[in-house]
């Protein structure tokens, strides 16, 4: 049976790994990338029958992703969907941060999505889905993360452009934009912000978030295979908001 093949990175933890064991559950092969190679291993434990592959590498470095090149012109030789999930987040001080620290997490998403799209386009031949996962922060800010936010935005931008680059090679590219989602990223200093008194009060107890709780990361993940699927077919540079309706209120 030639099953359709997904390339997800970060896909050792959170948004990434749901997302890898809803693809595997669906009937697609695997590539797993991410620079954890304990979650990876244990990843591919999970994702059952199937030509799963295993890439552990950074997503922004070009050395790793040409050997996922290299993996996965040898054992698949196509694509049929990229869903990049893999993100950084680290407090930012736009002033007095040293320039190269405080462009190393917009570097890292910025270079990791170019580097995986253009790993993705060259074996999507029939065309495929290019799917980016970016943040509520594209289009909001925050103390502390200047960086962060920038680089979601470009990547947004991003994804419009390419959409337009690659439409006549019926190569979809969109985004999507979650807003608070369970996962490890939402531990700051050892404790759930989602645990928080501040989250209680802004988003549970008050108007701000109308569904009052944050996302779990196989909601983004359901996105993402709709995206990846022949019901999304007519959907191109687009920005996908899944965020419980946190930024329709004030």
């Amino acid at each position: 049976m030639n099953r359709p093949k997904v390339l997800v990175t970060g896909a050792a933890s959170g948004i990434g790994r749901a997302t890898a064991t809803r693809f595997a559950k669906e009937g697609y092969d695997v590539c797993a990338n991410d620079i954890n190679a304990n979650g990876l291993s244990s990843l591919m434990n999970e994702l059952g029958k199937g030509d799963h592959l295993l890439l552990h590498g950074n997503y922004s470095n070009k050395e790793d992703m040409a050997k996922g090149e290299n993996l996965i012109r040898e054992k698949w030789n196509r694509l049929d969907a990229l869903v990049n999930c893999a993100g950084v987040s680290e407090k930012t001080d736009p002033i007095n941060m040293a320039l190269e620290r405080w462009r190393n997490v917009f570097d890292i998403m910025i270079n990791g999505c170019i580097l995986t799209s253009r790993l993705a386009a060259q074996f999507m031949k029939g065309g495929g889905r290019i799917i980016h996962i970016t943040s509520i922060h594209g289009t909001r800010a925050e103390n502390g993360a200047s960086s962060y936010s920038m680089a979601k935005s470009a990547i947004n931008q991003f994804c419009r452009a390419m959409a337009v680059e690659l439409a006549d090679k019926n190569i979809l590219v969109n985004a999507i934009a979650p807003g608070f989602v369970d996962t490890a990223m939402s531990i700051v200093d050892g404790e759930s912000e989602l645990e928080s008194e501040w989250f209680k009060n802004n988003y549970v107890n008050a108007h701000h978030l109308p569904l009052r709780r944050a996302a779990q990361a196989s909601e983004i993940a359901g996105v993402a295979f709709f995206l990846a699927g022949k019901d999304a077919s007519y959907i191109t540079g687009q920005v996908i908001t899944v965020d419980g309706g946190l930024t329709i209120t004030f």
